[in-house]
């Protein structure tokens, strides 16, 4: 911030020359004029340290004149009579320049270190995507060659069941495949703030509703339980969004829980929060930090063979932060998983009331 306004230092070096001259008329009745000189040098050691060598030097400069001017002798000129303060000038100046010079020494480091790190990381990040992506899309182009090719070769002698499986495989396939792309094309707009909240006033049950029928399909062979009670709050969300949270984490469940468990949608208002669940009776969480599965591009069974990219859980933490909300993963007990995120609640606005015309 202070490299960025650079005159913010050369203010400060100005008001640190004033109140260490502010101290030393304080100083001047009972301490020798050595231990007033003292305080101008902590004054130029403290912009040296914080500021850049540009405000470095002016403190010190000011310094000396302030010193000089007030208290050596003569007072009120800028002559000097005993050369001893000329070596104290001479300090205060080295000392400025010095620590400023290691502080900018510094600094570059930091700076060097910081790119280099984000290098690394953005070189991991890629990595990791084209890893992920290649991973994800191998099996689903696979399947896709083979039910296309099949119908480009031999489709006349194939059955009209037959040909509909096809087309079903290859229409699941490109499906799924374009929901990844979707998610990290997503993921990118979010950590780079490309998505604008636009929050209107909305219904927790209406937004469940329209996450389950969408993926009826999806969660056909689950035991679904919905517990969103009709006296939930509203909240001012992104419907949008939040509707993409919400069936993030219910995909989740039915994508990693065995046929036949269940899985729950909860709602609760809790102080002057919404509380939002997703709970299966799957095999429960992986060892290790809960928090770990919201990490981009993580997958919370490396052995599974399942799919996807690993950007669901984290595109709803993304989400609800933006809503202010905290999203965490808890083990229930006796078995099975709750993913949980928070919306705070505010104030609905009343409806407006009909008065009668008189």
């Amino acid at each position: 911030m202070y490299m960025a306004r650079p005159w913010i230092g050369y203010a400060c070096a100005a008001g640190a020359a004033l109140l260490c001259t502010l101290i030393g008329l304080a100083m001047a009745p009972r301490f020798d004029i050595v231990n007033i000189a003292m305080v101008y040098l902590l004054a130029v050691v403290v912009i040296a340290l914080r500021f850049s060598r540009g405000a470095a030097i002016l403190s010190s400069v000011l310094c000396v004149a302030a010193f000089d001017f007030m208290f050596v002798p003569p007072q009120g000129a800028f002559t000097v009579d005993d050369v001893q303060y000329l070596l104290t000038f001479a300090i205060m100046l080295a000392v400025a320049l010095v620590i400023s010079g290691l502080m900018a020494g510094g600094r570059r480091q930091a700076e060097a270190r910081a790119a280099l790190a984000l290098e690394s990381e953005t070189e991991r990040i890629r990595s990791t995507l084209l890893a992920s992506i290649s991973h994800d899309l191998r099996t689903p182009l696979a399947v896709m060659t083979g039910a296309s090719s099949s119908l480009a070769e031999g489709g006349e002698r194939l059955s009209p069941q037959e040909r509909i499986a096809l087309a079903q495989s290859i229409y699941g396939q490109a499906r799924d495949m374009s929901e990844q792309v979707a998610k990290v094309l997503q993921m990118t707009r979010l950590e780079t703030g490309g998505i604008a909240l636009e929050r209107d006033w909305a219904a927790l049950p209406e937004i469940a509703g329209s996450v389950l029928a969408r993926l009826s399909e999806r969660l056909a062979h689950h035991r679904l339980m919905v517990d969103l009670p009709a006296d939930l709050p509203l909240v001012r969300v992104d419907a949008t969004l939040i509707d993409q949270a919400l069936a993030n984490l219910v995909e989740n469940a039915a994508r990693h829980t065995p046929a036949g468990t269940v899985v729950q949608v909860r709602g609760q208002h809790q102080g002057n929060e919404l509380v939002v669940s997703v709970e299966d009776t799957g095999p429960g969480l992986p060892p290790g930090d809960p928090d770990r599965l919201f990490a981009k591009f993580h997958r919370g069974r490396t052995e599974d063979a399942i799919g996807g990219a690993g950007l669901g859980l984290a595109i709803c933490r993304a989400i609800v932060r933006l809503h202010l909300g905290k999203v965490w993963a808890e083990r229930i007990p006796g078995g099975g998983t709750a993913f949980r995120f928070t919306l705070p609640v505010e104030e609905a606005p009343r409806p407006p009331v009909d008065v009668e015309s008189t």
